[in-house]
């Protein structure tokens, strides 16, 4: 038999599963019972085939620094991680009101600057921002709304807190392995599903659809969208496949694209077709190459002059990024209470801004104590894990912090809570942290459809997929018979 037991590993972790007197969490329970029903060798052999049906699908990430080969099959966890209504109706109001603070940020320093000129937010930190981008200054976009999909990731502390530990608002990825993950669990473990009323993730598509068809800048009934892709390479390009054909719309990349008197076109072979709408997987930098890189192919000359004449959306927003500056992040609370007159719901982890000497100075004595982020660095690069790290190592970020103080940020180690994960067919303690995916249309949008991601190396606190981690299906209970 493949046994759950009590697997506190950590005194100061939160457990998803058990209390601290080793019984499982009431959410939990049936859960247990079935699992302890399983035999081992059941268990290990639906894995397989689970795991073989992700492989044909295709369900893959890529690792661009492993030069032993990039592609690679987004490792599974079958043991799901379970959310009471309570809890996730705390988080769905939470990133409700921080993605609405955040919006009304990206459109304030594009126009009025209000926050800036009554310096809430020091100007500098947004000019600086590497993702600040003067070309959408006075650039009035469908609805004001620039951030149609966000992807917030949170964690949960030693007191079961969930804090805020990061906003992605630019393309943010992960919601594919939602929708694959739920749909192979079910197939391949059924009877874990029989003692729970969970929330469907698989309406997600459409609710995308339905935003970026409000968004269109014409009243047409049926605008044309479209999902641009950088193309088979990019890390996400599964996922760009699957959103585009669930939603039914069309996968393009930047060649299938043509803008004449300011208007994008769709080569078809019936001909150039209108597109009203483009939910972009491209950075901003390749998005056009009149106007940014150059050099770039993955983009549509012409589409920023379409874009600033109101004739096409493009879903995120081009600027967004500066609402996600991992130096602009610690502001958020203030932009809530500036921008809503409300209390932020969700609390941020505690942030220093090298930038600010006396904070750069407790960063530099404390490297051995904190987590230090490169700012503009993501999927986990650019990271020092300081109680982990090497005299070495933290003398080197030493050194780039000194140099270029603005492009960090340092926080303390926050102990993620763990979940019981099967790892080489034995269950262990392994931490996880939560991504939801926020939708802003004609109101925003928090779907019962999140990203747990799992920390599969022992002891690790870095969740992502290109750091050795996984994921894991995410159940949102529903509560009185609703979502």
């Amino acid at each position: 038999m493949l046994q759950l037991q009590p697997h506190i590993a950590v005194a100061r972790q939160y457990d998803e599963l058990y209390r601290a007197n080793g019984e499982p969490r009431a959410e939990y329970a049936a859960l247990a019972a079935t699992l302890a029903r399983l035999g081992r060798d059941e268990i290990l052999d639906r894995v397989a085939a689970i795991n073989t049906a992700l492989l044909q699908r295709g369900v893959t990430f890529t690792v661009y620094a492993d030069s032993a080969g990039t592609e690679r099959v987004f490792p599974f966890d079958v043991i799901p991680r379970i959310l009471r209504h309570d809890e996730w109706s705390r988080i769905d109001r939470g990133i409700a009101q921080r993605v609405r603070a955040i919006n009304a940020f990206v459109h304030d320093v594009y126009h009025a600057e209000r926050i800036l000129r009554e310096k809430r937010i020091p100007r500098e930190l947004v000019y600086s921002s590497k993702h600040y981008n003067r070309e959408m200054i006075d650039v009035d976009v469908a609805h004001d709304i620039y951030i149609h999909v966000s992807g917030i990731d949170l964690i949960r502390n030693e007191r079961g807190e969930f804090l805020v530990l990061e906003d992605n608002c630019r393309t943010p990825s992960g919601i594919s392995y939602v929708l694959e993950n739920r749909d192979v669990l079910k197939r391949g473990f059924p009877d874990l599903f029989r003692d729970y009323a969970v929330c469907p993730v698989d309406d997600y598509p459409s609710r995308l659809l339905d935003v970026l068809r409000f968004v269109a800048p014409r009243g047409d009934a049926t605008p044309m969208v479209v999902v641009l892709t950088p193309g088979i390479y990019n890390s996400a390009y599964f996922e760009h496949t699957l959103l585009a054909r669930r939603m039914g719309v069309e996968l393009v990349e930047g060649r299938d694209l043509l803008v004449v008197d300011n208007v994008v076109f769709l080569k078809t072979t019936r001909g150039l077709e209108r597109v009203d709408v483009i939910y972009r997987r491209t950075d901003d930098d390749y998005l056009d190459p009149l106007y940014f890189l150059p050099d770039s192919s993955l983009g549509v000359p012409g589409l920023m002059n379409a874009y600033r004449a109101g004739n096409v959306t493009i879903a995120n927003a081009i600027g967004t990024g500066v609402g996600d500056d991992k130096s602009v992040y610690r502001y958020v609370p203030e932009m809530i209470r500036f921008y809503l007159d409300e209390e932020p719901l969700l609390e941020n982890v505690p942030t220093f801004d090298c930038n600010d000497d006396t904070q750069r100075r407790h960063v530099l004595a404390n490297l051995d104590k904190l987590v230090v982020k490169n700012t503009n660095a993501s999927g986990g690069y650019g990271m020092l894990m300081g109680p982990f790290a090497s005299r070495m190592e933290r003398e080197s970020f030493a050194v780039m912090i000194e140099a270029t103080p603005r492009d960090f940020i340092a926080q303390p180690v926050v102990e993620l809570s763990s979940s019981p994960t099967l790892v080489d067919g034995e269950m262990h303690a392994r931490r996880v942290d939560l991504r939801p995916f926020a939708l802003y249309g004609r109101e925003v949008d928090v779907p019962p459809a999140a990203l747990t991601r799992v920390a599969l190396r022992e002891g690790s606190l870095v969740v992502n997929s290109s750091q050795g981690g996984g994921s894991k299906d995410t159940w949102v209970l529903q509560g009185d018979g609703t979502c």
